[in-house]
């Protein structure tokens, strides 16, 4: 599959690893302040209960 990614990004060598960490941010993005804050209420991990 990153086979895949890496022949279809274009342009030379460097651009290609440019263009790959741009796409990993935007991604990170994405997931940080939309997907997460999304899925919050549904993970609960701040809920712990211990019993002894």
């Amino acid at each position: 599959m990153y086979a895949w990614i890496w022949r279809k990004l274009p342009g030379s060598t460097p651009a290609k690893i440019l263009t790959a960490a741009v796409l990993v941010t935007v991604v990170g993005v994405v997931l940080w302040y939309a997907v997460f804050p999304f899925l919050e209420p549904a993970v609960t991990l701040d809920e712990v209960t211990v019993r002894r």
